[in-house]
């Protein structure tokens, strides 16, 4: 699965891409059919502690996901994003199989 990584208004360094790409990569698991996704880093200009958002959207054939997670860190809030798509994926799955 390919990963895009987007930052508006920073420069995100390599280290919080490499994360960024290896939790949203681990969603295959969970979901085959997962075309791509594209994830979204944001600085609001708040003077707010949360200030950072982070978008993930997971290209499936069919169905889009978009998950939207506002956190005091990039990271946190790509590990809040991912988890919420695992529970998703597992909907999913298991609406399949009912079939």
């Amino acid at each position: 699965m390919k990963v895009h990584v987007q930052s508006v208004n920073f420069n995100a360094d390599k280290s919080l891409i490499e994360f960024i790409e290896k939790k949203v990569g681990s969603l295959e698991k969970f979901y085959d059919k997962i075309v791509d996704a594209e994830v979204f880093l944001k600085v609001q200009q708040t003077s707010e502690k949360e200030n950072k958002t982070v978008d993930v959207k997971l290209n499936i054939s069919g169905n889009d996901f978009v998950v939207k997670k506002q956190c005091k860190t990039f990271e946190e809030g790509a590990m809040l994003a991912v988890d919420s798509l695992k529970r998703k994926l597992k909907q999913i799955k298991e609406k399949v199989r009912t079939k």
